[in-house]
């Protein structure tokens, strides 16, 4: 082995040597199944922290159950994102100045799979390097050919049973990509704007009702005021009409809830086209006379496409009143709000903060829009979905998501499922001249199916389907559905999803919609694992606008400084926020970031995968698990050096001796191996790394190491317990990187191809082996105990040397005193190690009267350890150097909590800075309390 840890010189070599040995395949030979799909990351995306955590996550499940023999598909997979893809390859043809109409809509699909192949397959690429032990080589995309056809099966039957439908609705319309979208693309985000109080004359001459809006510009559509029923301040006048300002309409005052009397001034403008809450109440009081004798009953759309004021059509008779015909919606609000001020019908304008939902895409303030679209009925698929969770055939960890997953589903409404984009499945509808709609999987099925010639017209509808119809059907279509392959028949339903919260409705509802649905009632997966998101290290949401994102492929390859500045920076319109991320990452980062490289991160991933909370990400962590990688690779030398060449009594005929060491580490090992493969399990990632933490850094390399070289560098030792120690030495190590390879899965295998000979293991990969189970018949209390009381006895003595300021090499005498008959013989039988390990010159045994020397003690269960301190230490001069330390500290204590007590720093320095300086106090304070307890142990002597 290499005398140094490099990641680099193993992870892609291994990751290449795996995936040309088709290692990540179904093993044939396996007995069960076990599937994860993995939601498919978008095929314009790049890696995130995000996507680091969660494949981490499933890639541990899945070669822990490789490794527990069951036939494992990870399904790999994009999804065609159908308005980001379309707008990658706009950009491309703007910087060419040139449109997609230019083009034509065949040529431009043409042109985004010209993309696709060249570009598409960045995040693919990466996930390989996050170790991702996917099946390549049935990778699925959402628009090949065989989902494609799935997506069109769905369609048709849905349609057939009257469940898909096209109606005129209200959607979120992005005027900029002039589609719908669905409210996961909608971003909403508080702004200030303003809340304009308008008059509203009572056609009775009584007066007028104020009006409070925060767009001004949607009056055109409005078809009622709404008061609260039980406003004292207007009971009187519900029924009554006002006159629609700058108009000529009159609309009715209608009574209802939605009228806040504490919001504004109670009276509400109601436009149903334009709001979905007003579209709500339109819907409540439609029938009422005053509302369905207005144009279009009341629902007018006063907007275009590009969100305009539109024409009036051929029957409107001056429905939109001239002066705003054609000018943008923020214009119109300007000169609305100018002429109402002319007519002495506005009030007043205040200052109102606001949610403004804009386009995750365009950045386009999005619409409320009235407008044709196709829509599945969704309440007969989501009493099933419901039920299946109610009943146990899907688990949601942690078990609280389902309560938001109720709660979305009991109030769902009908899904809309088309976008007005040319990238993605096209509807598979066509028109005849008469507006007839005709549905099959093709035109010549669509001929057939209604007796319609050749020569007949048919147009195919323009929309595709929003990205999330084809996602929904994502656990069975990749499998080969509508066909009964033999992948469906092995792997549906699939064991686990694991997934972000934030998706719950849009796309883990939807699967399970579906799945019940197409699959004879059986659910698409056994349980959910829900995870919470990577924030920074101070709980901070992690953003570009933030300067605060890291990048995992630059935690695995490091970043130099300058290029993470650039990275940082790049693409930001206000030079002032570019200047402070610059000044924050400098601050932050100042030798860039260090190469810790694949396994350092998966392990640190693992650590802070507790159930479902948000995890911090720390970067004093990943330096932590580099250092454990470190810690393993040069415990693997160390063992090594020790057994290569060497018998390790692999030989069944060889006689092995076992220490009370080899006994304890190799039960611990039983412990450790139950602890990890429960925890995996329970889906405690944390607990399992932990546990693996623990049992290689503190068990095996801090105290079995030490305690075998007695053994093996003793001329007095028997050939039979070397043998055992050697045997012992490598079967555990071998044992051990079995049990963390799910988690780490490169330096283990690294290790383990040369370990695994010198344990009698052979195999082409770590992978296919099996997962250590706990053996029973290994668990050996007796040897723990008198290991446990070892290990104690030899920290006591060097805890001892420490506070007394004597040289951990110095060899000690020992006094046992109130030693009981089992800390005798433990003694005796133990010298060796303790010579070796605590470097004890004698141990005497104190019996019942013996005369105590002056001496440092230490408690060991009812057994008294000392050290007798004569000729070991200068006791005056260690009190004057521990006093010197003393008044070191207290000034240190003093100087930090004046400035903690000072207001001007605490209220006014960074949060990160305050919270350094309270961490740098309580060191202080503990470092003094140490120092205090140690003079007073040296004075009493």
């Amino acid at each position: 082995m290499d005398k140094t840890y490099d990641p680099h010189a193993i992870e892609q070599r291994w990751y290449k040597t795996w995936e040309e040995n088709n290692s990540f395949a179904p093993q044939q030979q396996a007995e069960g199944s076990y599937c994860i799909m993995i939601p498919p990351p978008n095929v314009t995306g790049s890696l995130h922290m995000g996507h680091g955590f969660n494949n981490t996550i499933m890639d541990t499940l899945i070669r822990y159950q490789r490794m527990k023999g069951k036939k494992t598909l990870w399904q790999p997979g994009t999804d065609h994102a159908g308005i980001a893809t379309q707008m990658v390859v706009e950009r491309q043809l703007e910087a060419e100045q040139k449109s997609r109409h230019d083009l034509g809509r065949d040529a431009f699909i043409d042109r985004i799979w010209e993309w696709k192949a060249e570009s598409g397959g960045n995040i693919t690429g990466q996930l390989r390097r996050l170790g991702s032990s996917l099946d390549w080589k049935n990778e699925r995309f959402t628009m090949d050919d065989g989902l494609s056809n799935s997506v069109k099966e769905v369609f048709v039957r849905l349609y057939e049973e009257g469940l898909i439908y096209r109606g005129k609705r209200l959607v979120n319309w992005d005027p900029k990509l002039h589609t719908a979208v669905s409210d996961l693309e909608v971003l909403a985000e508080e702004e200030n704007g303003h809340m304009w109080h308008m008059r509203y004359p009572l056609t009775n001459g009584t007066g007028h009702l104020v009006v409070s809006t925060t767009r001004p510009e949607t009056m055109l559509g409005d078809c009622a005021v709404a008061v609260n029923p039980e406003d004292e301040r207007y009971k009187h006048l519900i029924g009554e009409l006002v006159e629609l300002p700058l108009t000529n309409r009159k609309i009715p005052i209608v009574a209802d809830e939605h009228a806040d009397p504490e919001f504004g001034t109670g009276c509400v403008k109601i436009t149903p086209a334009h709001d979905f809450n007003d579209y709500a109440v339109w819907q409540r009081h439609r029938d009422e006379n005053m509302i369905s004798d207005q144009p279009h009953g009341g629902l007018i759309n006063i907007l275009t496409i590009d969100a305009a004021i539109r024409d009036n059509e051929a029957d409107e008779d001056d429905l939109i009143p001239a002066a705003y015909i054609g000018l943008d919606r923020y214009a119109a609000r300007k000169q609305i709000v100018a002429d109402l001020e002319a007519a002495d019908l506005l009030e007043k304008i205040v200052d109102h903060k606001l949610m403004v939902p804009r386009g995750d895409r365009s950045g386009a303030v999005i619409e409320p829009f009235l407008t044709d679209q196709w829509y599945v009925k969704i309440e007969p698929l989501a009493k099933p979905a419901i039920e299946a969770v109610e009943n146990g055939q899907i688990r949601f960890v942690p078990d609280n998501w389902k309560n938001t997953y109720y709660e979305w589903m009991r109030n769902i409404q009908d899904w809309c499922i088309s976008r007005q984009i040319w990238w993605g499945h096209r509807i598979p509808a066509w028109y005849d001249d008469e507006g007839n709609i005709y549905v099959g999987r093709d035109e010549a099925e669509v001929r057939e199916k209604h007796g319609l010639s050749d020569d007949y017209p048919l147009r195919q509808d323009e929309d595709v389907l929003d990205t999330w119809f084809s996602s929904a059907l994502w656990p069975f279509s990749t499998l080969g559905w509508p066909e009964n392959t033999e992948r469906l028949k092995d792997f549906y339903p699939t064991n686990v999803l694991v997934t972000g919260f934030d998706i719950i409705f849009f796309w883990v509802a939807r699967m399970i919609m579906m799945g019940l649905k197409f699959m004879d009632g059986q659910v698409p997966f056994n349980e959910v694992y829900v995870h919470g998101l990577v924030r920074d290290s101070h709980g901070d949401k992690m953003s570009k606008s933030k300067g605060n994102v890291l990048d995992p492929i630059d935690l695995i390859d490091g970043i130099d400084l300058d290029t993470l500045v650039e990275k940082r920076t790049r693409g930001m319109m206000q030079p002032q926020l570019a200047a402070k991320i610059e000044k924050q990452t400098r601050k932050e980062f100042p030798d860039g970031i260090q190469s810790f490289g694949t396994d350092s991160l998966r392990f640190t991933f693992a650590a802070l995968a507790a159930t479902g909370r948000d995890i911090k990400f720390d970067m004093g962590r990943i330096e932590g698990y580099r250092n454990f990688c470190n810690k393993l690779w040069n415990a693997a030398r160390y063992v090594l050096m020790n057994t290569e060449g060497e018998d390790c009594g692999t030989d069944a005929n060889s006689e092995v001796e076992l220490s009370a060491a080899d006994r304890w580490i190799l039960a611990q090992l039983q412990t450790t191996a139950s602890a990890v493969g429960k925890s995996i399990e329970s889906y405690r990632f944390d607990h399992a790394a932990q546990s693996i933490y623990e049992f290689t850094w503190n068990e095996y390399c801090d105290w079995y190491l030490e305690l075998c070289k007695p053994v093996l560098n003793s001329d007095e030792a028997s050939d039979a317990a070397k043998r055992g120690t050697r045997q012992t030495l490598v079967r555990v190590l071998e044992a051990l990187l079995r049990l963390a390879h799910p988690i780490i899965p490169f330096i283990t295998e690294e290790i383990w191809q040369q370990v695994a000979p010198l344990a009698g293991k052979s195999g082409d990969s770590i992978m296919l082996q099996p997962y250590p189970l706990a053996d029973e018949s290994l668990e050996d209390q007796q040897a723990v105990a008198e290991v446990e009381w070892l290990k104690n006895i030899i920290l006591a003595i060097r805890k001892i040397k420490g506070e007394m300021n004597i040289a951990p090499g110095k060899r000690v005498p020992v006094l046992l005193a109130d030693a009981s008959e089992q800390d005798r013989k433990y003694s005796e039988i133990n010298r060796s190690y303790l010579d070796f390990l605590a470097r004890v010159e004698s141990i005497t045994i104190l019996e019942q009267g013996d005369e105590e020397p002056e001496s440092a003690v230490a408690l060991i269960g009812d057994m008294r350890l000392l050290i007798p301190m004569s000729g070991l230490i200068d006791k005056d001069a260690e009190c004057k150097r521990l006093e010197k330390e003393i008044g070191k500290a207290e000034s240190e204590v003093e100087r930090t909590g004046k400035k903690l007590q000072n207001p001007n720093f605490v209220d006014k320095a960074p949060e990160a800075v305050v919270a350094k300086e309270k961490e740098k106090l309580e060191e202080a304070q503990k470092t003094l309390a140490s120092l205090q307890a140690q003079l007073e142990k040296i004075q009493a002597l």
